[in-house]
């Protein structure tokens, strides 16, 4: 290299450092090949040395960076190399302001290699939202093809787009339409940006028809003026729709559609996206393919079959409003066209099986007005189909098909619940170092309780065999610098790591015995609690893993739902005495939360116990001789002379007593002293997070209605607002234990949460503890009464949840409950709004699993008279409750 070439480096990687990105594209003119790869290199080591500095550099940092970003791009000699260091993270912040400095360090590079580049940057959607001038400048220089790229479209509506949401002077700019209009871009890119699963957040922006900056409409008037080519624009919205998603991101290509009002010969072309978009799309999207298809059906211009398919696909929706809509739909067309009975009515058919009985009722009239317009193959499938028919149709049905109908007298009610499972014991811990270090590597282990106890087991084990193998192995496997800083053990993933870090050295004693002393304060909640006693038992572990006194943990679970088997504990404390060891205090203390007091053996174990003549011994066989070693109860306040609570929330209102216990506050370690009764008993706000819970419910899987009180908190405040909030609910289910109020509530809350997935767990519970014969069914009732009453609970969610379970074959199990829930709301003076439809569930239960017992208030709500659902249901609940018995068809001569 010469000196002339070298210098030109220096001053080039001199002005660089200095963050001169403008004084670039001239220090790089003299430069050839050979001496821009030799920059780069210097460049790429000051980017690296960049990425270091301290914090008080930052300013001098994005100045440097700011001119490296120019001078990479000009040293690159591959498209593919410049691509990368344009789309650097810590370059992030240039692209969008420095384009142009990069235009011009690049402008000796030939058409293809700016193409490369174009597209290559496109194809990140970070890089290209950011790159957006760049890139179209490359693509305009180059002559290439517009880039396919999300990321370029949301730049692009976001470049057209005048003014931003909150900005009020959007008429001192070019209207919108104006914009597209003059960009030779625009019949391309609008077509992509209905097609794209996200669209932009411009184009789906809330604004009026009439505004500058409202989409559809732009788009739509381009299309008139022949700007953008209409089957394209009607093919692109159409397939995004039927493609499906959030109703957000459907907006745009739904109100596109609606101000183009596609002709019946366009939508004559695209039926099948049609009927599937009616079939699978949000409630509105579906909405207007049925409304678009009607209209053709209407006009004769739908085939009777693609009108049959229609038919089949909507009746197959959740949407009451959708379903009625089809019905009339169809009434229609056969009373132009009865000859259409033969394809139309087995369709409708479908609805027998339904869930609302008042839709099957439509459904049967309907069938029944055409019936003698079928044939007799026909007429055999729809008899077969009136099988499924709810049983308060079955009169009806018969007198119908009459001999077509096979007459069949019901079996016996047999209520149908899911199997009992056994409890699964708990694999023994990693039989080698390897495998050990594998496990304590592996995804989730911190969240599943099982892994996370087996892990924590198979740790301590190893270390007390082999310290120094295993110490080797964990220091190989994981990076532990952040474990020199105290903070690092704050997030309860990281458990195990406070753990390792005592087996390394590198927690120091005054941190362990902080941790600790930490456990003894009272903790603010009952969460906090929970979290304690498990933090207590990591740190406790910290300190003595790898020495004699921690051969092994008493606390490891031997079954999946955290319990361990009496005997099995009794052997571990026999193994500690033999070895002249004392139990280590937390570890004891959560055998005990964990052992299971009601195993068959436990009597026998108690005795084998007291036979160890130690202090433990003696401690586990008094606990499981206890009658009630722990308790809890829950109870809500109530103003006086207040009949609506609705201004003080569940949680402000609930108060969790824990049951006083003396020998849990004299023997146990600090962190355990709070389930002795020492927390005032007095509502509490909490705010912890419900995820993270499986360690809760492992601290007490014995203790259920205890574990019950203690989540009720995040159960009350998370009913409308938060998922995943009845997580709890599972465990509590599979837990031990005697079942009272809190988890009768606790089901009750469940049941009644705002969000389906949360409902659906909560029915999962419901389910077990019945197949269990655990389920307190009037005890469930009861607490949902007063939440319906009181407007907690919303009754079109309970039903929801009890439609759900009873689906399943347990109608009477879900009977059980809402007998015992129905009164209160009944008593009502102004009838709870929506409670027609739980009336509704109720009946179909009785109907079917032919109880008897009128729950108090529904004579009387039925005497009310009117045609509202909740005067129809309360008739029809008080009509099978009277009549459950008889539920026999007979076949009709």
């Amino acid at each position: 290299m010469d000196s002339g070439t070298a210098e030109a480096i220096d001053k080039l990687v001199e002005a660089v450092r200095a963050g001169s990105a403008k004084e670039v594209p001239g220090l790089l003119e003299p430069l050839d090949a050979a001496g821009r790869k030799t920059a780069l290199v210097r460049l790429k080591a000051l980017r690296t040395e960049v990425r270091g500095w301290a914090d008080a550099r930052e300013r001098e940092a994005a100045r440097v960076r700011r001119a490296l970003y120019v001078a990479g791009a000009g040293c690159h000699p591959g498209a593919a190399g410049a691509a990368t260091w344009l789309g650097g993270r810590d370059l992030l912040a240039w692209r969008s302001q420095d384009g142009g400095l990069v235009l011009r360090v690049v402008a000796g590079r030939s058409a293809e290699w700016q193409a490369e580049l174009a597209g290559r940057l496109a194809a990140r959607p970070a890089v290209a939202e950011h790159s957006y001038g760049l890139i179209r400048r490359l693509v305009e220089r180059s002559g290439c093809a517009l880039p396919a790229s999300d990321g370029y479209v949301r730049a692009w509506a976001r470049e057209v787009t005048p003014g931003g949401r909150w900005v009020h002077r959007v008429d001192e700019a070019p209207p919108l339409l104006q914009r597209l209009r003059v960009d030779p871009q625009t019949p391309f890119l609008v077509v992509h940006a209905l097609s794209m699963p996200e669209p932009p957040e411009e184009v789906t922006w809330a604004v009026e028809a009439d505004s500058p900056r409202h989409w559809p409409t732009a788009v739509a008037t381009l299309v008139g003026e022949g700007v953008v080519d209409r089957t394209e624009v009607v093919d692109a919205a159409v397939s995004r729709l039927l493609r499906g998603g959030r109703l957000h991101d459907l907006r745009f290509p739904l109100e596109v559609l609606r101000l183009l009002g596609p002709t019946a010969a366009e939508f004559a072309e695209r039926v099948p996206d049609l009927i599937g978009i009616a079939a699978d799309a949000p409630s509105p999207v579906a909405g207007y393919a049925q409304e678009s298809l009607a209209a053709m059906a209407v006009d004769g211009t739908l085939s009777t079959a693609a009108l049959a398919d229609m038919t089949g696909a909507v009746l197959f929706r959740t949407e009451k409003k959708l379903v009625q809509a089809q019905l009339v739909l169809v009434g229609k067309v056969l009373a132009r066209d009865p000859g259409a009975a033969n394809m139309l009515l087995p369709a409708v058919a479908e609805l027998f099986g339904h869930e609302d009985t008042a839709l099957q009722e439509r459904a049967l009239k309907l069938v029944g007005r055409y019936l003698s317009a079928v044939g007799a193959s026909v007429r055999r499938e729809l008899a077969d189909q009136a099988g499924r028919l709810g049983p308060v149709h079955g009169q009806a049905s018969a007198e119908l098909f009459g001999t077509a109908l096979v007459a069949r007298r019901l079996e016996p009610y047999e209520e149908i619940l899911p199997p009992v499972s056994g409890p699964r014991r708990v694999e023994p811990p990693a039989t080698t170092v390897e495998a050990l270090v594998e496990e304590l590597l592996a995804k989730g282990v911190s969240d599943d309780p099982v892994r996370f106890e087996r892990a924590f087991d198979g740790l301590v084990r190893h270390a007390h065999r082999d310290r120094e193998g295993l110490t080797r192995a964990v220091r190989e496997a994981f990076t532990t610098t952040d474990w020199e800083q105290p903070h690092h053990f704050t997030h309860h993933s990281h458990g195990l790591h406070a753990v390792l870090a005592g087996l390394l050295g590198i927690a120091e004693r005054a941190w362990i015995d902080a941790r600790l002393a930490r456990g003894g304060a009272a903790p603010d909640c009952l969460h906090q609690g929970l979290t304690e006693i498990t933090d207590t038992r990591l740190w406790e572990a910290a300190g003595l893993v790898g020495t004699d006194a921690l051969p092994f943990l008493l606390a490891t679970p031997t079954l999946d739902g955290g319990g361990i088997a009496p005997t099995v504990l009794v052997e571990r404390l026999r193994a500690l005495r033999d070895a002249g060891v004392e139990p280590a205090p937390a570890d004891l203390a959560q055998a005990l939360l964990r052992v299971l007091r009601g195993d068959p053996e436990a009597g026998e174990a108690a005795v084998e116990a007291a036979a160890l003549e130690t202090e433990a011994g003696r401690r586990l066989a008094a606990w499981l001789r206890a009658d009630e070693p722990m308790a809890a109860s829950v109870r809500f306040l109530r103003r006086e002379g207040q009949r609506s609570l609705l201004r003080w929330s569940v949680q402000d209102r609930l108060v969790v007593d824990i049951a006083d216990r003396a020998f849990l506050r004299e023997e146990f370690p600090a962190a355990f002293r709070w389930l002795g009764g020492t927390l005032e008993a007095t509502p509490r706000r909490c705010h912890h997070w419900v995820r993270g819970l499986e360690h809760w419910a492992a601290v007490l899987p014995a203790d259920r209605e205890v574990l019950a009180a203690c989540v009720l908190p995040s159960l009350t405040r998370t009913l409308d607002s938060t998922r995943e909030s009845t997580e709890p609910l599972a465990p509590l289910a599979e837990a031990e234990g005697p079942v009272g109020r809190a988890v009768a509530l606790a089901l009750a809350l469940g049941l009644g949460t705002g969000d389906a997935d949360d409902r659906l767990r909560a029915v999962d519970a419901l389910l077990v503890l019945a197949a269990r014969g655990d389920l307190d069914a009037p005890g469930v009732g009861a607490e949902l009464g007063w939440l319906v009453a009181e407007g907690t609970v919303k009754p079109n969610r309970l039903a929801d949840a009890a439609r759900t379970a009873a689906g399943t074959g347990a109608y009477g199990t879900v009977w059980a409950v809402l007998a015992a829930a129905l009164p209160e709301p009944l008593a009502v003076e102004k009838p709870v709004r929506g409670l027609g439809e739980l009336l509704a569930v109720a009946a179909d239960c009785v109907e079917r699993c032919g109880a008897g017992g009128v729950p108090a208030g529904l004579e009387a709500t039925a005497a009310r008279g009117g045609s509202t659902q909740l005067a129809t249901q309360a008739k029809r609940l008080l009509g099978a409750l009277r009549h459950g018995a008889d539920r026999t068809w007979t076949e009709m001569d």
